[in-house]
């Protein structure tokens, strides 16, 4: 019985065999374990690392003060931009010194599309009115769209004789220097226009110069002044209550709200056209697909009713664009302003 139980025992050699495949088994198991996992992991990780623009809170920084235009117009557009990205979108005012203190803030930032900033009219002018301009709009900034836009008015009190523009021109033709037409603060937009109306239109008169449109539209209801340059918003009201009268706007066209207004070109003024706008603009080195992504998105903002009824409620009207097309017109605008500056001498600051 004893050489029968031996018998059916394995040997040393195959309880060693077995042994060891049992063993590469379980080498293998645990490979399989380990591995599979970190091979899904290598084809998943990238997908789910890939975040959405915007990551976080967004900065829209401009370089105007709270309760102006540029300032209503970024707090609406900021609202409707954080409705369609899903993150607040915070307007930070950085006024003064030519968009330079707002410039730097955007500037200091990541180029990565959360640090948004306002360029307008004022920046194209900026290029030419400052001498030591510590920022350059057209190489440091990528622009977005434009937002919006709109012209300025001429505009006189009842009182004077002029029904027209074209009355106006006369007089300063028969009268070379005798007419007063004021604008706030030299170097902006509506002293420059007023600037340009005098080449334009071939005519001589005395600017003068106002702290702000408080102080202009005080002057012109009492007469100080013969004509007034500024937008609709300024002079609305007295309009309305037929204290002023509107003679032409400063656009290329008749403007939407005020069809029975002609332009100034209509009245004689010859090229004559100038018109306030601002843009969304983001720090050069922005990654194409997040400038892309603004865009669509600020296309649908700006494309918003109830957006567009309340921008026109100030006078603006939207007008979007594609980042090449906001470009063109940026590098149009500086010529054409640093032209008017040249040819008036106006000194730089």
């Amino acid at each position: 019985m004893g050489s029968d139980n031996a018998g059916s025992r394995p040997s040393a050699g195959m309880i060693a065999s077995r042994v060891g495949a049992l063993a590469n088994w379980v080498k293998a198991l645990v490979w399989g374990i380990a591995v599979v996992p970190s091979m899904f992991a290598t084809v998943l990780v990238p997908a789910l690392g890939q975040r959405a623009f915007p990551t976080q809170p967004l900065r829209f920084v401009i370089a105007f003060g709270p309760g102006g235009i540029a300032d209503s117009t970024a707090r609406l557009v900021a609202e409707k931009l954080s409705g369609k990205l899903g993150q607040r979108v915070v307007v930070e005012n950085n006024p003064g010194g030519g968009g330079m203190p707002a410039a730097r803030v955007v500037l200091s930032a990541p180029a990565d599309g959360h640090t948004l900033a306002l360029l307008t009219n004022g920046t194209s002018i900026s290029v030419s009115l400052f001498k030591n301009l510590s920022f350059n709009p057209l190489a440091d900034f990528a622009p977005v769209t434009k937002i919006g836009k709109f012209e300025f008015f001429l505009a006189t009190s009842t009182m004077m004789s002029y029904r027209s523009l074209a009355d106006v021109i006369r007089e300063a033709r028969n009268h070379p220097g005798k007419l007063n037409v004021g604008a706030v603060n030299p170097g902006s937009t509506q002293h420059l226009a007023a600037l340009l109306l005098k080449s334009t239109a071939g005519i001589e008169f005395q600017y003068v110069p106002f702290r702000n449109s408080s102080e202009l539209l005080v002057a012109l209801l009492r007469g100080d002044v013969d004509v007034a340059i500024d937008g609709y918003a300024v002079f609305r009201g007295n309009v309305e209550d037929g204290k002023l009268r509107l003679l032409a706007t400063s656009g290329s066209i008749r403007s939407p709200l005020l069809q029975d207004i002609p332009t100034a070109r209509e009245a004689g003024a010859g090229d004559f056209e100038a018109t306030a706008w601002n843009g969304l603009f983001v720090k050069t080195g922005t990654p194409a697909a997040i400038v892309a992504e603004l865009n669509k998105a600020m296309g649908e903002v700006l494309a918003d009713e109830d957006l567009k009824k309340r921008l026109l409620e100030m006078g603006i009207f939207v007008d979007p664009s594609s980042p090449d097309e906001l470009t063109a017109f940026f590098e149009t605008d500086i010529a054409k302003w640093a032209r008017v500056i040249a040819k008036n001498k106006i000194e730089q600051r």
